[in-house]
């Protein structure tokens, strides 16, 4: 299982990535892999207001349907578009294509309250 020490992580296994004053939003390679084969996702809008721990998509696969939460309050920028005619790439690429959609953070430093990815990883390990 892959768990980039670059990221930040929720419990909920979405992984964020800060790269100046945006935060980008994926789910993580656990979570890819409970889920199974990705067959469909709905994507938030650019523009749309989020607070942290708000259902922004959702993910199909062939088991179950699964919410995907904001890991910070902000501004949604940008989604991943491709996603809609190849859902598979989350399970091909979790971290880099398979991203789902970019927020201006309203607190920048908000993604650092986030798990690292050694906590991400223990609590991994229990479930």
């Amino acid at each position: 299982m892959d768990i980039p020490n670059n990221l930040r992580y929720r419990a909920t296994h979405e992984w964020a990535s800060t790269d100046g004053d945006e935060v980008t939003v994926g789910i993580t390679d656990y979570a890819q892999d409970q889920l199974g084969d990705v067959v469909f996702v709905e994507l938030p809008e650019a523009g749309r207001r989020v607070t942290a721990g708000d259902t922004v998509a959702v993910i199909e696969s062939v088991k179950t349907a699964s919410d995907i939460y904001a890991p910070v309050t902000g501004e949604i920028t940008a989604v991943n578009g491709s996603l809609m005619d190849s859902p598979e790439t989350i399970n091909e690429s979790p971290y880099e294509g398979g991203w789902l959609f970019v927020l201006q953070p309203e607190d920048p430093e908000a993604a650092e309250d986030l798990l690292s990815a050694e906590d991400y990883d223990a609590l991994v390990q229990e479930i």
